[in-house]
């Protein structure tokens, strides 16, 4: 006597699933199928008929309409599966983690993923594989300059006080100069590379036109700059691109001019002595960051100068107004901020960064 086929029923709601699998674009095809499955069961067909109108195996509808029987939609999933058994185990992740601790290997100034599966005795992929996993980047390299300035807690606070709550109508600006600005002529275009994508390209033989020296004075208050190309960064262009920058400024009115420890910015007294409302604040040593037009410097160089071409020291100059021009048409304060970085930092292992 034939065995008789597993009775199959279900809810509206069931149904109205099944059919969704059958139609979705985004359901897996096995999980389409199996549904088709059932529907035609629950339409009262038999195993066989079903299996010869979806042209699979009879066994296969029969495990399908078993395992819906007893466990509903739950039954058309997978079973959980055990997999490959695994190379490694978890103690190959603290092996590298350690392995990183240790000197490179000889020949090697840090350790890269060949050696570390060479270390370890793991395949490169695996080795990787955990790198990944824990955020580890062997090849990249984040630094920082951290003062030493024994009145930094002074000198930072009195600046970041001038940024947050400055003095009633008075007038903050960022100084600085960025020196010998190269006017480089080079061939430039875009190249399409083999992988098929378009990128720009640069001849790698250049000619030197000279350089230039950029000043700049950053309003805190309102983001905009003034700047004036040199041909020279001495003492008297200083003292005379602050005085153009304070030309129209009523002496009544305060003027707080943050700077770094620059030779030039020092040794000021006859020029302050004509200028009693102006008032100078140094930065503490190694901590240019606290001068906001370092950010300016960073655009400018982002913008204009990285992989460009000029002719001649005048087209340089040239570009460089034109920059300052259009910057002032949406120019707007710095949202300013700095990241804390602790010296601390360098004495932590990986080991202690990952767990």
């Amino acid at each position: 006597m034939p065995k008789q086929a597993a009775p199959v029923n279900c809810t509206h709601k069931d149904r109205e699933e099944l059919q969704r699998w059958t139609r979705g674009g985004k359901i897996e095809k096995r999980l389409a199928q199996r549904a088709e499955i059932i529907l035609r069961c629950l339409d009262g067909k038999t195993n066989t008929d079903v299996a010869i109108e979806l042209k699979i195996r009879r066994l296969t509808v029969t495990k399908w309409r078993t395992r819906f029987a007893r466990d509903g939609l739950r039954g058309l999933a997978d079973k959980p599966r055990s997999g490959k058994p695994c190379r490694y185990d978890t103690n190959l992740r603290t092996q590298i983690l350690k392995t990183l601790e240790l000197p490179a290997p000889r020949g090697q100034s840090t350790w890269d993923g060949k050696s570390l599966a060479s270390a370890t005795g793991a395949s490169d992929d695996a080795v990787w594989r955990i790198l990944r996993k824990e955020g580890i980047q062997l090849q990249r390299c984040r630094s920082w300059c951290v003062s030493t300035d024994k009145e930094f807690a002074v000198k930072s606070s009195d600046i970041i006080g001038l940024y947050l709550n400055p003095p009633q109508n008075a007038l903050v600006i960022c100084v600085d100069e960025k020196p010998s600005i190269q006017a480089i002529e080079r061939a430039r275009g875009y190249v399409e590379t083999s992988s098929g994508k378009i990128v720009q390209g640069m001849k790698s033989t250049y000619k030197r036109h000279g350089v230039l020296n950029l000043f700049a004075a950053l309003n805190v208050a309102t983001g905009e700059v003034k700047a004036q190309t040199t041909a020279q960064k001495k003492r008297p262009e200083f003292q005379s691109f602050l005085s153009s920058v304070i030309a129209d400024v009523s002496p009544d009115q305060e003027v707080h001019v943050i700077m770094d420890n620059y030779c030039t910015h020092k040794r000021n007294d006859d020029w302050l002595a004509k200028h009693p409302n102006v008032f100078f604040h140094f930065t503490p040593t190694s901590a240019s960051w606290l001068n906001q037009v370092e950010i300016w410097f960073g655009i400018l160089s982002r913008k204009l100068l990285r992989n460009a071409s000029f002719a001649n020291i005048e087209s340089l100059g040239k570009a460089i107004e034109e920059f300052v021009s259009v910057y002032h048409q949406g120019a707007r304060p710095f949202v300013w901020r700095k990241r804390e970085v602790k010296g601390a930092q360098l004495r932590n292992t990986i080991a202690n960064l990952c767990n």
